[in-house]
């Protein structure tokens, strides 16, 4: 057996995880840009390598969850039917925001094309809290 000097593997080893996560594996990225513009936040939501159908919004609790899911396969074959390239592709991501109590489904206005999710959302001021009023009893 031959064994590979020790110096070799090391810095192959070490520049395994130098390599960024965003270009080995980048249909897992979702970068985000969150901006204040005319009384409304603008959110976009970068979604490389995934459909319109792939991305999902749900509002719940104050929180607004944009994820992304993605599971493809696929095949050539040749004349006989034997598989000449097969080609599995997975990713899936997900991004939380708080967005307040007051946000309701229809205030919400997205837009998905070539790849950025663009999201506007009215800023609206929370709901101002009832101060306890104490009753005097005659």
């Amino acid at each position: 057996m031959r064994l590979l000097p020790r110096m070799m593997f090391d810095d192959f080893f070490d520049d395994m995880f130098d390599e960024p996560l965003l270009h080995r594996n980048a249909i897992t990225a979702m970068r985000c840009d969150i901006r204040e513009k005319d009384g409304s936040y603008l959110l976009d939501i970068e979604l490389p390598g995934y459909d319109k159908e792939d991305i999902k919004m749900d509002l719940e609790n104050g929180y607004l969850t944009v994820s992304a899911l993605r599971n493809t396969n696929k095949e050539e074959k040749d004349d006989q039917g034997n598989v000449i390239r097969q080609e599995r592709v997975q990713g899936s991501c997900s991004r939380s925001f708080y967005v307040g109590e007051a946000i309701m489904p229809e205030d919400i206005k997205a837009h998905y094309d070539n790849g950025e999710l663009k999201i506007v959302l009215p800023k609206k001021d929370a709901p101002a809290v009832e101060t306890k009023k104490t009753i005097m009893i005659e």
